[in-house]
């Protein structure tokens, strides 16, 4: 004997509400009172009540999805944002798309292309160089994160990469650092770019002689860090201390201290990494938690995809904190001067 399909009408008799209270509560709506809630979502498991979620689709046009785009999934900063991502698009009752733009203009674009054409009900995008002026006649609503884009007025959550890299140069020289190397990425993107921009203005406000022959580019993953890395240490000169502008980059630059025996040269972590805490010396991180940065983009992408509220985009700035272990608060004099 066929099983008859459980409709959103019967919930709503057998919890004594109307199908409208009924629809906002398996939609996650919070309009709605703890006990009537309640009341319905008894009923919901009582009666086997499943949401038809390609019948809901139909009626809004767009899908219960929610398009991820990042540069790299390799990562370990993007691959813990999509992995907070997930989880609240789950309490929400929402599937994730996830797609990597592969650090390349084209690439970026054609994902998110591909994503809307998914009908997906919103995106968060970690850009990486695009212009999306192609996003600006779109109604899908968009939250960038940890980056600002151009030619798209949207929300974005990020960090103030220019303060908090100058914090970090602050904090080697209170130990007496003036040679300060910097492993930094493509300074096309922004996020390089500003974190390059804040070691250079405190060198100018500490007074500490800028040395051009100190900064590594274009340092886009872990190997090519390491690479650059040994590149430091056999420098006639070596500098005394290094600040890595990215958690991915912080890797190689460890492992080449560490295979080279030089961790007597203090080092910072723009970002925390699997580790850092019990290699000796722990590494000194700036606590750029990709966690909170995902869960508030998520939180404000639901707000925009409900239309709860007249949105005007907005911009989420959170603060980071510097966490000491040891690599930060070397000194100098502990330094060995390369042959």
């Amino acid at each position: 004997m066929t099983r008859r399909t459980v409709r959103l009408s019967d919930v709503a008799d057998a919890a004594g509400t109307s199908a409208k209270t009924v629809s906002r509560v398996v939609n996650g709506d919070h309009r709605v009172s703890m006990e009537t809630r309640k009341r319905v979502q008894d009923e919901v498991d009582r009666l086997g009540y499943r949401v038809d979620l390609m019948a809901r689709s139909l009626r809004k046009g767009v899908d219960d999805t929610v398009g991820v785009v990042v540069p790299t999934i390799g990562d370990p900063f993007f691959a813990t944002m999509v992995e907070e991502i997930e989880g609240i698009a789950l309490e929400q009752n929402l599937e994730v798309f996830i797609a990597r733009g592969s650090r390349s203009l084209g690439i970026e674009q054609r994902v998110i292309e591909r994503m809307l054409a998914r009908r997906v009900a919103g995106l968060i995008i970690a850009p990486f160089m695009a212009d999306f002026t192609f996003l600006a006649n779109r109604n899908t609503p968009v939250v960038f994160l940890d980056r600002h884009a151009s030619g798209l007025d949207s929300d974005v959550v990020l960090v103030d990469d220019f303060a908090e890299s100058k914090k970090v140069v602050h904090h080697l020289a209170s130990y007496g650092h003036t040679r300060i190397a910097l492993i930094v990425d493509n300074l096309g993107v922004e996020t390089s770019r500003k974190r390059r921009d804040g070691y250079l203005a405190a060198h100018r406000e500490l007074g500490l002689p800028i040395d051009e022959s100190l900064e590594f580019r274009e340092c886009i993953n872990a190997e090519v860090a390491e690479a650059r890395t040994w590149e430091i240490l056999a420098l006639p000169e070596t500098p005394t201390a290094i600040f890595s502008t990215r958690a991915e980059t912080s890797l190689g630059v460890v492992r080449a201290q560490h295979h080279g025996n030089r961790t007597d040269i203090a080092m910072v972590s723009f970002g925390d990494f699997e580790a850092a805490d019990i290699l000796t010396p722990a590494i000194t991180v700036l606590d750029h938690n990709p966690r909170i940065l995902a869960r508030i983009a998520m939180e404000r992408l639901v707000v925009l995809m409900r239309g709860d509220e007249m949105c005007v985009p907005s911009e989420t700035i959170v603060p980071l904190h510097l966490i000491e272990r040891g690599s930060g608060e070397i000194t100098p004099s502990t330094v060995a001067v390369s042959a």
